[in-house]
């Protein structure tokens, strides 16, 4: 089968990974033909560790070398739009690393810029590969669960020292990051919020900046969520809690599921609790259930995955996994997470400020603090992001 070519843009930590992810044979039906890296060192990295490959300096040089047909770009946050728009233009398929951005204003440029093009547009939300989640959307979808009541994830272990935030000059600074705990590592399970259970109409959330790091963004939150069906969801991360909690929730008519370490448990009604309810006379009963487990699942796939789904989508045309264009749903739940801290209202998410918040942002990163310039460095490829 024909390869398709890729190059990789920006060859810091997740650049790197995409690399070796090549490199070790776990992609398919692709190559990389190119790297490109405005740092310096970078592209030393880049050419002692796969000398026979070519290194850019710049996106636009990369781009006019016709040396790959998709690229993956893996930049800092803020210079994800540009360079897409850019690649869009220049005739490329692109996968963007997530987040999409850092505001639903640039998400949309970015997506008119795809749609226009006709290219094929993927996104790196990486734990849709993982099979206990696609377990997890299949019960919710198909009305296994019944009506959905209340949802409450909490996710704590994404535990961050200073020295991550000292590790490079971009990190955890509203001019260089744009956000925190919500922007660098909860993307994934924002987005698999709305792909499981789908979008809210409305968000209140209290985030706290920089209360046990030094840092501006933040560094814990709180996020409450409306649903124009009734639910409603709790949703609480923190960046410095350790050991951490990744649990979540369900309560629903069928009964209650609980997602922790890899395994579903669905503690199961034997029937619905509103046909319980009709039908019980007995003031302290409640209904009869059974507990079903589901694990021993398969390993996910995670950025191999969705570079292979995005080689078979490219050659078959068939459907991605993660869709690029479904990036403004994750970015506008994390703005709209930040515009309710900022102003203390609810956020309505069908009619987001998209400009407003941007301006918001905008004040923010002006007032930024400014960071020494340091090499950014990669102390282990293998790490987290």
């Amino acid at each position: 089968m024909e390869k398709l070519r890729f190059g990789i843009i920006g060859m810091g930590n997740m650049g790197s990974i995409h690399a070796k992810n090549f490199a070790s044979g776990k992609i398919e039906n692709g190559v990389v033909t190119c790297f490109c890296d405005i740092a310096e060192a970078r592209r030393d990295f880049c050419k002692n560790t796969y000398p026979d490959i070519p290194v850019f300096a710049t996106a636009d040089e990369l781009f006019a070398s016709k040396l790959a047909d998709a690229v993956i770009i893996a930049v800092p946050h803020y210079d994800h739009v540009p360079v897409a728009i850019k690649a869009f233009e220049s005739g490329h398929a692109v996968i963007v690393e997530k987040p999409a951005s850092v505001t639903t204003k640039a998400v949309l440029e970015m997506n008119e810029a795809a749609k226009k093009s006709g290219k094929l547009f993927g996104i790196m939300f990486n734990q849709r590969t993982n099979p206990a989640y696609q377990k997890l959307r299949e019960m919710v979808r198909s009305g296994e669960l019944g009506r959905i009541r209340r949802i409450q994830w909490t996710i704590t272990d994404w535990y961050r020292a200073q020295a991550y935030h000292d590790s490079a000059a971009w990190r955890s600074t509203w001019a260089t990051e744009g956000g925190g705990a919500l922007i660098n590592q909860n993307p994934h399970q924002l987005d698999l919020m709305q792909w499981i259970f789908g979008m809210p109409d409305k968000i209140f959330a209290r985030l706290s900046f920089g209360k046990w790091r030094n840092i501006e963004v933040e560094d814990e939150a709180t996020i409450f969520w409306e649903y124009a069906d009734g639910k409603t969801a709790t949703y609480i991360t923190s960046t410095t809690e350790t050991p951490g909690t990744n649990r979540l929730e369900i309560a629903c008519d069928m009964g209650r599921l609980v997602m922790e370490n890899n395994k579903i448990t669905f503690d199961r009604l034997k029937v619905s609790e509103p046909e319980f309810d009709k039908n019980n006379t007995i003031a302290f009963a409640t209904p009869e259930m059974e507990t079903v487990v589901y694990e021993d699942f398969d390993s996910e796939t995670a950025h191999s995955g969705i570079v292979n789904d995005f080689i078979k989508a490219y050659f078959e045309g068939t459907p991605l996994l993660a869709n690029g264009f479904e990036g403004i749903r994750e970015m506008t739940i994390s703005n709209a997470a930040h515009y309710s801290a900022w102003t203390g209202k609810w956020a309505d998410v069908n009619n987001f400020p998209h400009d407003e918040f941007a301006e918001l942002l905008k004040e923010k990163a002006e007032n930024s603090k400014k960071k020494d310039k340091v090499e950014a460095k990669v102390v282990d490829i293998e790490g987290t992001y």
